[in-house]
């Protein structure tokens, strides 16, 4: 696929698309439109969680950590991205960098945290 598809269409259009490829478990495809919807609205969370997510899926966890940090210093309660945070540093080997986050996602969603 060209470049020019991905910057194609509306915000809108685009968000969409990403969406669709994200739902077609496309990640990489749906990370490569989410990244120019994030350079151009930074400050929106739900198209940096959407990259967070493709990027955690497709095993880029360094960028999928680096997006969910930069959800939480706009949103810091954010549950799911600090959910998601806790994952992330889980699959890279931390799980004593996990376990605060993970434990904080569980009381802001009153789940009991894992023991």
């Amino acid at each position: 696929m060209s470049e020019s598809y991905f910057e194609f269409g509306t915000p809108a259009e685009r968000w969409d698309r990403a969406q669709l490829f994200f739902e077609a478990k496309e990640y990489g495809t749906a990370a490569r439109i989410l990244a120019g919807l994030v350079e151009e609205t930074p400050e929106q969370v739900a198209p940096r969680l959407l990259l967070a997510r493709a990027y955690y899926h497709s095993a880029r966890l360094g960028k999928a950590e680096s997006e969910l940090r930069a959800v939480l210093e706009r949103d810091p309660v954010e549950h799911y991205a600090r959910l998601m945070l806790g994952r992330t540093l889980q699959r890279q080997g931390r799980a004593g960098e996990a376990e605060p986050h993970l434990r904080l996602a569980a009381a802001m969603s009153g789940d009991s945290p894992a023991g």
